[in-house]
C-alpha cells in the first residue's frame, strides 16, 4: 500500500494505521525562508446532509491581496470522527485544490497539525500528500494543556502535551480580548515561523484573513 497516496474510503483502523505510518515524515522544526513565500491560502470545509463544501481562498503574502477562489461540492465518504479529520475532509479539499491555476506556497488550515494525538492533523496530512509547507490554525484545543496567553495580539504561550510535557502549538491570541486560536506545525515549517505566518495574516478579526474568507465561502449559499 502507497501510505501517502492512500485510498480515502477505508475503515477506521486503517485511517488509524495510516497516521501512525506518515507521522514520523513530519519535520517540526523544518525551517523556510518567508521570504519565499509568495501565496498563502486557507482551506474550510461546510456541510449540509450528506455532502460537504470545500472552499479554498488565496492571498498574495503578505500584502494579502486576493488572488483566487474556488468552491467544490461533493458526497462525504467518511464519518465524523475526532483526530481523524483529515479522512473526511481531505478528498473534497484536494478535489477543490485539482481546480486552482497554481498550488500556493503555504497552507493554512481550519483544523489541527502537529497538536494531534498521533501528531499527523489535517494541516499535517494535507501538507506531506501536497508537498507544501502548511499550518494548522484551530478555533478549539483538540489535546494538551497550557496557560492562557496575554490579551494583546500576537502575544501567545505554548501548548503542552499532558503526559509527555512536549510543546505540540502555540496558544495565539488574534485579537484583543478574544479566544485565541491554537496553531501547530502542519508540514515543512517549524512553529515560530507558524505564529509569524498567522500573525501576518490578521486583518482585524480573530481569523487570519484566509481561513475567515474559506469559512465564509464556505458558509454561503
Amino acid at each position: 500500500m502507497n501510505f501517502i497516496n492512500h485510498n480515502w474510503n477505508i475503515s477506521i483502523e486503517k485511517a488509524i494505521e495510516i497516521q501512525q505510518y506518515l507521522s514520523p515524515q513530519i519535520e517540526i522544526g523544518e525551517k523556510i525562508n518567508l521570504c519565499e513565500i509568495k501565496t498563502v491560502a486557507g482551506f474550510d470545509v461546510s456541510y449540509k446532509n450528506n455532502y460537504g463544501k470545500a472552499a479554498i481562498v488565496v492571498f498574495s503574502f503578505p500584502e494579502m491581496v486576493l488572488l483566487d477562489q474556488i468552491v467544490v461540492v461533493s458526497p462525504i465518504i467518511f464519518p465524523y470522527i475526532p483526530g481523524l479529520l483529515s479522512f473526511r475532509e481531505g478528498p473534497i479539499i484536494l478535489a477543490a485544490i485539482e481546480k486552482l491555476k497554481n498550488l500556493p506556497d503555504l497552507l493554512i488550515f481550519d483544523g489541527q497539525g502537529y497538536a494531534h494525538p498521533r501528531r499527523f492533523g489535517l494541516a499535517s496530512h494535507m501538507g506531506l500528500y501536497l508537498n507544501r509547507p502548511s499550518i494548522g490554525c484551530a478555533k478549539t484545543r483538540l489535546i494538551g494543556n497550557y496557560n492562557e496567553p496575554g490579551s494583546n495580539v500576537g502575544d501567545y504561550s505554548y501548548l503542552y502535551d499532558s503526559e509527555t510535557l512536549e510543546i505540540i502549538g502555540a496558544v495565539v491570541r488574534t485579537k484583543q480580548n478574544v479566544k485565541p486560536l491554537f496553531v501547530s506545525v502542519g508540514y515543512k515549517i517549524d512553529l515560530s515561523d507558524a505564529i509569524k505566518v498567522i500573525i501576518k495574516c490578521i486583518q482585524g478579526y480573530r481569523l487570519p484573513e484566509p481561513i475567515r474568507q474559506a469559512d465564509i465561502l464556505a458558509a454561503s449559499g
